[in-house]
């Protein structure tokens, strides 16, 4: 059986379809936070409700009882630790929170993947916890350890932990560095989502700073892959980079989305914002070698199938 900790949320939900359709037994934990709309991730997996493959249990990550309750009950044998408090510029504003979700949950998490005897435990993490580095693409083994956000900053200690319960208590653990996630679901505060709206709505695009800032952006589809790649084939102990290895700018990404919609873009010209990183590129020659990661999908084409997505849900002149 499989934990998926903010199973109702983009990745979580998208990873929970993909075991559920290969016959995996899945308990989502998700709080359901207001972050963003609450429902929104509650349509996310509204076709898994109901499938007795799938069970919900509403909680907060927090809440070590709960965490040790689920546990008990459940014996899972793998848990996918996707649920955190994300996004570097809200941890601006509320470093704690962040500090209590994601290290603190995920410490709960440990601490009852270790009493029960998990045979592997995922951690999802980010490729914020590089910093602003010099070296492009960016190598696991080559961390600064010098993150530049609390968001990131919680990141690399949760990494740090893993590693520490996997040294004392020999947990197998993978941990995975997602690259600018996009794709259908995508959290509707997040660049691509945000912007098609904005379009949509015939609104001003924030450029910050001269759109040179760029990021690995990595479709849905090769994510989920590497994740699943990850959980076919565990190890003692290892981190993976799951990017694309081809960092778009933003000015490249915004006359992209203007292609994809259709339409003109009108720019709104912004200081850059602190916390961003000026750039994200991913070596991806470890997880290819020893995961068989291999993502396929181009940048245009994921745009078009975002698009796609999104207009079906709200209609091609959203208001």
């Amino acid at each position: 059986m499989y934990l998926v900790t903010g199973g109702a949320g983009f990745i979580g939900s998208s990873l929970v379809d993909r075991l559920i359709a290969r016959g995996e037994r899945v308990v989502c934990l998700d709080d359901f936070n207001d972050f963003y709309d609450p429902q929104i991730k509650r349509k996310n997996i509204t076709a898994q409700c109901g499938n007795p493959l799938f069970t919900l249990i509403e909680g907060d990550i927090r809440d070590s009882q709960l965490v040790e309750s689920v546990f008990n009950k459940h014996r899972f044998s793998k848990v996918v630790h996707i649920a955190a408090r994300a996004g570097v510029r809200p941890s601006l504003q509320d470093p704690i929170l962040y500090e209590e979700v994601n290290i603190r949950g995920t410490m709960n998490l440990l601490e009852q993947s270790r009493k029960t005897g998990v045979e592997q435990f995922i951690f999802a993490s980010s490729s914020s916890v590089y910093g602003n580095t010099e070296r492009s693409p960016f190598r696991e083994e080559e961390l600064s350890g010098r993150p530049i956000s609390p968001y990131a900053a919680t990141k690399f200690a949760g990494e740090l932990m893993c590693h520490t319960y996997h040294h004392l208590y020999g947990l197998p653990t993978t941990v995975l560095r997602f690259f600018t996630v996009y794709g259908p679901r995508q959290r509707p505060d997040l660049a691509i989502h945000k912007f098609v709206r904005m379009i949509r709505q015939n609104r001003a695009i924030p450029m910050f700073g001269d759109g040179s800032m760029a990021r690995d952006y990595t479709y849905i589809e090769d994510t989920l892959q590497g994740i699943l790649a990850a959980i076919d084939k565990p190890f003692a102990f290892e981190t993976f980079n799951l990017g694309n290895s081809y960092p778009i700018t933003l000015a490249t990404l915004i006359a992209e989305l203007g292609i994809a919609c259709g339409q003109e873009v009108r720019i709104e010209h912004l200081p850059l914002q602190a916390g961003d990183v000026d750039n994200t590129c991913a070596d991806i020659s470890k997880a290819k070698a020893m995961l068989g990661y291999n993502p396929a999908i181009r940048f245009r084409d994921g745009l078009a199938r975002f698009v796609n997505w999104f207009d079906r849900e709200h209609g091609s002149r959203q208001a």
